[in-house]
C-alpha cells in the first residue's frame, strides 16, 4: 500500500512509523527543509521538500499512484484543497484531511472529503473516561458519529443479574458483545448480564451518557 501524507510534527512521524512497520510505502510531502532532512534520518520513507497543495508537488511525490493521502498540516484550506486535488486530479481513491478547526470537519463532508478533528476526539475521551470510571476502552467511529464503548459492570450495577431483554434501553443502543471468563458471547434478549462481565456497547453520541447510565447507575 502507498501512502502519501502531507504535513509535519510528531503525529506525522508516529503516523509514517507506524505505517512503515506494516510494510506500506510512505512518501512524505513537508514545506520546512530542516525537518525534511532531519525525517530521511529517522524515517525509512521518500521525504520530498515543498508544498503539497501544489499540483505539481503532488504529481511529483507519485500521487497518480497512491492508495491513500492524508493532509496533515496546520492549515485547514491547505488540506481541504490537497484532498481535492488529490481525489479529482489524481483519482486517489482515499483522501482524509485533519481539521485543526472541528468547525470545519463537518464543512469538510459536506464537501466530499473525509475529515477528522482532533479536538473532537480528545474532548470525548477525556470526558467520558474521566466521568465514568468503569470505562475501560472508548473508540469513535466514523469521525465520532458512533461511539464503541466497552465497560466493566460492577456488582452494584442495576442491570446485573438481569437479562437484556428486561433492560430498556435508549432507541439506537445496542449490547453487541459481552465477554465473560475471557468468552466472548453474541448476546440474545435472554442471556443475563452479570457482574464482572465487559460489555461492549453501541451508541450514538446524542444518546452515550444516557445508556451508560443504565449499565453503571451513575447519575441516577
Amino acid at each position: 500500500m502507498r501512502v502519501l501524507i502531507v504535513g509535519s510534527g510528531k503525529t506525522l512521524y508516529f503516523l509514517c512509523r507506524n505505517f512503515a512497520a506494516k510494510g506500506y510505502e510512505v512518501v512524505i510531502i513537508n514545506r520546512n527543509q530542516e525537518e525534511c532532512i532531519q525525517l530521511s534520518r529517522q524515517l525509512s520513507a521518500t521525504i520530498i521538500c515543498g508544498d503539497g497543495s501544489d499540483a505539481g508537488i503532488l504529481q511529483d511525490a507519485g500521487a497518480m499512484g497512491a492508495d491513500a493521502v492524508l493532509a496533515l498540516t496546520p492549515n485547514d484550506a491547505d488540506n481541504l484543497v490537497i484532498c481535492q486535488l488529490a481525489s479529482l486530479n489524481f483519482g486517489v481513491p482515499r483522501v482524509v484531511a485533519s481539521a485543526n478547526d472541528p468547525d470545519n470537519a463537518d464543512v469538510f463532508q459536506e464537501l466530499g472529503i473525509s475529515a477528522f478533528s482532533t479536538t473532537h476526539i480528545i474532548g470525548s475521551l477525556i470526558e467520558q473516561r474521566a466521568s465514568i470510571e468503569q470505562i475501560t476502552n472508548l473508540l469513535p467511529v466514523d469521525q465520532g458519529r458512533v461511539n464503541i464503548t466497552e465497560i466493566i459492570l460492577e456488582p452494584e450495577s442495576p442491570v446485573a443479574g438481569k437479562r437484556l431483554k428486561d433492560i430498556e434501553l435508549p432507541e439506537n443502543a445496542l449490547v453487541a458483545v459481552v465477554i465473560r471468563d475471557d468468552r466472548p458471547i453474541v448476546p440474545r434478549g435472554a442471556n443475563d448480564l452479570r457482574a464482572g462481565d465487559r460489555v461492549v456497547l453501541i451508541t450514538l453520541p446524542e444518546n452515550h451518557g444516557p445508556v451508560l447510565r443504565v449499565f453503571t447507575g451513575e447519575g441516577m
